[in-house]
C-alpha cells in the first residue's frame, strides 16, 4: 500500500463525506481526491519526476493537505517545512534535498524572493493566494498560482509507479552538527506507523479529530494521514492561538479525538468553566512530545470523564514508539508504556548487549516504522541504524536512555547527546549557539536544556558579552525571535562574566543550569 492509498480508497467508499474542515471551508474526500489528482497532473507536466522533492511551505491550510497527496500521487516526495523557518534555514533545507518545485504562499513572496536567488535546484514555484501580475516570473524560475495550476488539469488519477519501499517524504530534524538532518521515510515506514497507531486508539471512520499541530511536526502531519486513513474527519486549525475558539470549535464539530502536547494542556487547563462544558462526544486524547506531569493527568480526566488519554512517546526517525494504555495511568502514571503493535523495542548497554529490568541503557527500536536514514549523512545514519539480531535488519538505536520494569513498562531517564527535546522537537544547541554568535557584541555563548514539566526540556542561553557592549537579556530574546524558529527561541538568557572551560580551552556545559 502507498500513503496516497489512504485518501484514494476513502474517496471510492465515501465519496460524499466531509473530510476535511478549516475555518469556513468544508471539502469532502472526492473534492480533496479530484483536487490532488490534478495537482499530480500538473506537477508532472512541469517536469516533477519520480522520486524529486517538492517543498511545502505553508501554515496548516487546505492547499498543504491537497499539496502533500497531490505530491505523493505525482510519486515525488514531499518535504513540509515549519512556516517559521527563516531564510538562511529554508536556503540550507532546499538546496540540501535538491528541491524541484515550491509550493507556498504570497505572504511570504518577499522572503523567497531572497531564498530563490541561493537555490538553483528549485525550478517553479507555486503560490496560495492572490497573485500579483509582476508575480509570474522571477528569472528562470517559473511562478503560478496555486488555484489557477490545480484547476488547468482533469481529474483523472495520474498512473502511481511506486512501490511502498519508495521514499514518500523527508522530515527535517535538528542535528548535532547545527545544520538540519533529512529523516528519509518510505511509504511503508509511514503506512506501517499509521497502521499501528490507529489500531491501538481503535480508530473508526466515526472518529471527527481535531489537529491544531503543525504539519511540520509530525505529530500534527499523521493526524491528516491517520484521519484519511480510517475515512474519518480532520477539523484542522493554524494554531492553539485561542483557546476558546478551540473549545468551542470542540464541542460544535463533535469531536472525538484530540492530539496535544504539555503545553497545550498546560493552558486549556487554566480556562475557567471548563468541567461545565459538556465534552460526551470526545472518546480519546493524546499526549506526546514531553512526558504529562502527574498532575496534569488527574486534571485532564476529571476535565474530560469520557475521554480515554494515551500518553506516548516517538521521535521523527520512527514516527511512534511506544504509548501507554490508558487503563495503566493510575499503576504507571510515570511510564510511556510498551512498544506500539508489530515494533519491538529493547534496552542495550554500552557493549550492545539487551539489559535486564531496572537496568539504564540506550533504547532500540526494530519495526518497519523505522526511518531509511538521514538524507545525504551516511556516516550519521549509521550512527543510529545499526545492525540487529538479525544480519539482513538494521535497528534504530534512538539516543535516548531508559529503564524497563519487571512487566516490560518504559521509563525515559535523559538523553545521549546534547541535543535538546523541547515541545516535542529536537533543538540542536549548535543552531542556537550559531545564530547568537551572529548577534553583533557576542563574545561566547552556550546553549544547555534545562528541565520544564511542561516544555520537557526549556532552553537555556548563556551569554557573554563583548568588552564595553550594553545588550540587556530581553534584546537577545528580540534577536533570537527574529532568527530562530519559535521552538528554538530560549525561554531563558542569562549573562555571565565568563564559561567555564576544558584544559583544551572548549566551553564546557557540564553543570551549566
Amino acid at each position: 500500500m502507498l500513503l496516497n492509498h489512504f485518501l484514494e480508497n476513502s474517496a471510492e467508499k465515501f465519496p460524499d463525506k466531509v473530510a476535511l474542515v478549516f475555518q469556513k471551508e468544508r471539502l469532502t474526500y472526492q473534492e480533496i481526491n479530484n483536487s490532488a489528482n490534478r495537482l499530480a497532473s500538473g506537477l508532472k507536466e512541469l517536469g516533477v519526476e519520480r522520486g524529486e522533492r517538492v517543498a511545502i511551505f505553508l501554515e496548516n491550510s487546505v492547499e498543504s493537505v491537497i499539496s502533500i497527496f497531490g505530491i505523493l500521487k505525482a510519486d515525488a516526495v514531499f518535504v513540509v517545512v515549519n512556516s517559521t523557518t527563516k531564510k538562511d534555514k529554508l536556503i540550507y533545507i532546499l538546496n540540501n534535498c535538491q528541491v524541484k518545485a515550491l509550493i507556498t504562499s504570497t505572504d511570504k513572496w518577499e522572503l523567497i524572493k531572497e531564498v530563490l536567488q541561493k537555490t538553483p535546484w528549485v525550478k517553479f514555484i507555486a503560490l496560495a493566494g492572490k497573485l500579483k501580475s509582476e508575480e509570474r516570473v522571477l528569472d528562470d524560475k517559473k511562478v503560478f498560482n496555486f488555484k489557477e495550476l490545480v484547476n488547468s488539469y482533469p481529474d483523472n488519477p495520474p498512473v502511481n509507479r511506486n512501490i511502498d519501499i519508495d521514499l514518500a517524504s523527508i522530515i527535517y530534524t535538528s542535528g548535532t552538527t547545527g545544520n538540519p538532518k533529512g529523516v528519509m521515510l518510505s511509504h511503508l515506514n509511514m503506512v506501517s506507523a499509521a497502521n499501528s497507531i490507529t489500531q491501538y486508539l481503535e480508530n473508526t471512520s466515526d472518529d471527527i479529530i481535531l489537529n491544531v499541530l503543525p504539519l511540520s511536526f509530525d505529530y500534527g502531519l499523521y493526524q491528516i494521514l491517520m484521519g484519511f486513513k480510517i475515512g474519518g474527519r480532520v477539523i484542522l486549525e493554524k494554531s492553539f492561538l485561542y483557546p476558546y475558539v478551540i473549545i468551542d470549535l470542540m464541542l460544535k464539530e463533535k469531536v472525538t479525538g484530540f492530539p496535544g502536547v504539555p503545553t497545550i494542556f498546560a493552558i486549556l487547563l487554566q480556562l475557567e468553566d471548563l468541567k461545565k462544558q459538556n465534552f460526551d462526544s470526545l472518546r480519546y486524547i493524546t499526549n506526546t512530545a514531553a512526558a504529562l506531569p502527574v498532575s496534569f493527568i488527574k486534571k485532564i480526566r476529571e476535565t474530560f470523564p469520557k475521554a480515554r488519554l494515551y500518553s506516548m512517546y516517538g521521535l521523527t526517525e520512527c514516527k511512534r514508539v511506544s504509548y501507554l494504555p490508558p487503563e495503566e495511568l493510575d499503576r504507571k502514571p510515570t511510564s510511556i508504556g510498551k512498544g506500539m503493535p508489530n515494533e519491538e523495542v529493547y534496552i542495550v548497554n554500552e557493549n550492545g548487549e539487551r539489559v535486564g529490568p531496572g537496568e539504564v541503557g540506550e533504547l532500540v527500536v526494530r519495526g518497519s516504522n523505522v526511518m531509511l536514514g538521514y538524507w545525504e549523512l551516511p556516516e550519521e545514519t549509521t550512527k543510529v541504524l545499526k545492525i540487529g539480531s538479525l544480519p539482513w535488519e538494521r535497528v534504530l538505536y534512538t539516543g535516548d536512555l531508559f529503564k524497563m520494569d519487571e512487566e516490560g513498562f518504559l521509563y525515559f531517564v535523559g538523553r545521549k547527546d546534547d541535543i535538546i527535546k523541547c515541545r516535542g522537537e529536537k533543538v540542536s544547541p549548535k543552531e542556537i549557539e550559531n545564530a547568537l554568535y551572529n548577534l553583533e557584541g557576542v563574545l561566547e555563548t552556550a546553549v544547555v536544556g534545562v528541565p520544564d514539566d511542561i516544555l520537557g526540556q526549556a532552553i537555556k542561553a548563556f551569554v557573554v558579552l563583548k568588552e564595553g557592549v550594553n545588550l540587556s537579556e530581553k534584546d537577545i530574546l528580540r534577536y533570537c525571535s527574529k532568527n530562530l524558529e519559535d521552538f528554538m527561541v530560549p525561554k531563558f538568557v542569562e549573562l555571565v562574566e565568563t564559561l567555564p572551560k576544558t584544559e583544551s580551552g572548549k566551553i564546557k556545559k557540564v553543570g551549566l543550569k
